[in-house]
Formats: structure tokens, C-alpha cells, sequence
């Protein structure tokens, strides 16, 4: 007899009853992992998911590559016939990156990146400084092989810009070469024809915005396009030392030229051009006048000598012995030392300096009577 026999219809143990439901189970899955029931249309569709995001992993470095490959060719050699000609004016000592910098800006090329991967790759440069004749449009590739080739032959003539003169200064060097004469020079340089972009937009004078450097001038160049190297030069100088951005002494971009080129009429040695830039930014700070000379022999038109009693109280803007603040443009042309000395003065509280040895090395002072000092030892020096 089954030990069954004796239990009723709805005991759970009773298996052989053909009435008895199985309960309910998940579904089974089989060996492969696909679910027995509707659910693997779910898994299917993730399963689909993960392989196409599997495959974007794969393809987008692909694509990037190729999309990188596409725009480096398209720099190297840019469709439609190249554009009006262009002068690129590469002065001395200019690097590889500057030259791409200044080969975008004016439209030769698209991109200074391509250009730097292109002169990597080809180890071309560094390049002859000089003046080049290119056109718009150009492209990297063949931009290059201009540079490669030199600077443009032809009759050139030398035009040497030292440090430290004004616009009239170098108009007198412009109107010794062929072709040209100071008077005209000057008249563009003061009308507003060319423009740097650190120039105000009220302000028409190129005073203190041509570079000093040498330059090569082809005999065919007008005034202008002369102008356009020399600005394009100093652009480039002021844009590698962030010039447009806020400096430490508080002042703009254009203000900082101005007191630049205070620093480079005055400064005899670099050591002094922080200390210098430290005495302007501190007068101005506390409001006393600059009391340059410089500043009165550029309103008098240049100096033989020490400025007298008389010229100290010429009535001018530029006489910093009778107005306050700085000079209402640059009084000479200014070097990149000069220049961050301006952005960055010594934080030193001096308010005066005086000659101290005939090498031009200055003094400086904090208080009038330590000035009164210096400037006593020095004319016993006989250096004033």
C-alpha cells in the first residue's frame, strides 16, 4: 500500500495525480543564454545595442583620424586658385611658430597648427628673416617653399631701426632710401592709413608702434607698405608677450607703450628698466608728476643736452614737469624689455632716480632727501 493512500486529493505530495497543476517557474534558460520565453526579445535588443557601442568605440578613433587627415590636407594645399599678393616682412631671430603666426594673420595660410605639424614632419626651417612676397590663399605646403627659397631677390636696401627713436627719427632713415623722403613718410605714418591694433582708435600717430629691428625695403615699396612691416612687426613682438592682457601695473595696453617707451628713453642698462618702470608706476600712483626729461625733449623736438630751467616749463603735453599722469602717446620706439618692464615694475617704493656712473647706471631713492643725496654725489662725478 502507497503511504500516499491515505492523504486527500490537495496534499502537495500527491505527484501522480493527473490533476494536480505544476507550479509556475521562471523561465529556463538554454546552454546558449538565450531565454526560453517573450523576454529575449529584450536581450536581443541589448545585446544589438552593446554591439553597435562597441563598434562606435572602435570606428571613432577611425573617423577622427581621418577627419584630422582631411583638414591637414586641405591646409596643405587649400582649393581655388591663391588670392591678391601679400609683403611678409620676417624680422631677425623669429622663430618658427611666430612665422605661422604671421602667415595666418595675414591669409597665406589657415592654420599656424598645420603649419608647425608641416615644418615638424619636413624639418624645414628655421628661415632666412628678410622680406618675402606670398599671396593670399597660398596654403602650408607651398608657403613654405617660398620660405625655403629666401627672401625676394632683387634691389633691396637695408633700413636699420634702433632702439629708442621717434616716428621722426626713422622717417629721416625712410627718406634715405631711394625713392623716398621724410615728409612723405611722416604724413602716412600720422594719417591713420595703417594701424596697429594696440593703436586707440582716437589716436592717428604710429609714434612708438614700428618695431626696432633691421629691415630689408625692395626697391618698389611704397611708404605704406613699408609702415605695414614695421607695425606688423611690433604687433607681433607685443602679441607674444600678452600685452593685451591686464599687467600688474594697472595700466592698458596702449598706456603701457607709453610708459614703455619713458622706460627705454631713460634706461641705460637692463637691471635699471624694472626699477624705472617702478618709480613710474609709483608717481603715478600717488599722483606727483613724472618729472622726466625725456618726455621735455621729445616736446622740444630732441635735446643736445640736459633740458634747462626754460625748457622744464614748456607748455606742452608731453612736459612731464607740468602735467600729471603719463604722456598722451609713446615718445620713442620700444624694445620687448621695455616693454615688460612696463607690465611688471619692481615692486620697490622708489619715486626717484639720478645718474650714479658713466656706464648708465641710475640711483634711486625712496624720499626727496635721500634723492637730494644721490643727485649731489653725482655732480661731483660730473655726470650731471
Amino acid at each position: 500500500m502507497s503511504p500516499f493512500d491515505d492523504e486527500g486529493p490537495e496534499h502537495p505530495g500527491r505527484l501522480n495525480s493527473p490533476t494536480t497543476t505544476p507550479p509556475l517557474r521562471p523561465p529556463v534558460e538554454q546552454d546558449d543564454g538565450a531565454p526560453t520565453d517573450g523576454a529575449g526579445h529584450v536581450h536581443r535588443r541589448r545585446r544589438r545595442r552593446r554591439t553597435f557601442i562597441a563598434l562606435g568605440i572602435v570606428l571613432l578613433p577611425i573617423i577622427l583620424v581621418l577627419g584630422a587627415g582631411a583638414w591637414f590636407l586641405y591646409q596643405l594645399n587649400p582649393p581655388g586658385n591663391p588670392g591678391k599678393r601679400v609683403s611678409i616682412e620676417i624680422p631677425r631671430r623669429t622663430g618658427n611658430a611666430a612665422i605661422g603666426d604671421l602667415l595666418e594673420d595675414k591669409g597665406v595660410i589657415g592654420s599656424t597648427q598645420a603649419f608647425q605639424i608641416y615644418i615638424g614632419v619636413t624639418s624645414a626651417g628655421p628661415f632666412d628673416p628678410g622680406h618675402y612676397r606670398m599671396r593670399e590663399n597660398l596654403g602650408v605646403r607651398d608657403a613654405v617653399n617660398v620660405l625655403k627659397a629666401g627672401p625676394a631677390k632683387g634691389a633691396e636696401f637695408q633700413l636699420m631701426l634702433p632702439p629708442g627713436l621717434t616716428l621722426a627719427e626713422v622717417a629721416d632713415r625712410v627718406g634715405a632710401l631711394p625713392g623716398h623722403t621724410r615728409d612723405a613718410f611722416l604724413q602716412v605714418a600720422q594719417s591713420g592709413v595703417v594701424r596697429s591694433r594696440y593703436q586707440p582708435a582716437d589716436v592717428t600717430s604710429l609714434e612708438g608702434l614700428l618695431y626696432p629691428d633691421t629691415y630689408f625695403v625692395s626697391k618698389d615699396e611704397t611708404d605704406e607698405q613699408i609702415l605695414a612691416h614695421l607695425v606688423s612687426a611690433f604687433d607681433q613682438k607685443a602679441d607674444q608677450i600678452g600685452l593685451a592682457a591686464p599687467n600688474a601695473a594697472g595700466l592698458s595696453p596702449y598706456q603701457t607703450i607709453v610708459a614703455a617707451s619713458l622706460i627705454e628713453r631713460e634706461a641705460k642698462l637692463d637691471e635699471d628698466r624694472p626699477l624705472i618702470s617702478a618709480v613710474i608706476h609709483n608717481r603715478l600712483a600717488a599722483g606727483m608728476p613724472l618729472q622726466i626729461d625725456a618726455t621735455v625733449c621729445f616736446a622740444k623736438g630732441g635735446c643736445t643736452e640736459s633740458p634747462t630751467s626754460a625748457d622744464l616749463a614748456i607748455d606742452s603735453p608731453y612736459n612731464t614737469y607740468k602735467i600729471a599722469g603719463l604722456p598722451p602717446t609713446p615718445i620713442s620706439g620700444v624694445t620687448l624689455k621695455s616693454l615688460q618692464a612696463a607690465q611688471s615694475p619692481s615692486p620697490e617704493p622708489y619715486r626717484y632716480y639720478v645718474l650714479s656712473d658713466k656706464n648708465g647706471k641710475h640711483k634711486f631713492a625712496t624720499t626727496q632727501e635721500e634723492h637730494q643725496k644721490n643727485v649731489e654725489e653725482a655732480r661731483q662725478k660730473g655726470l650731471l
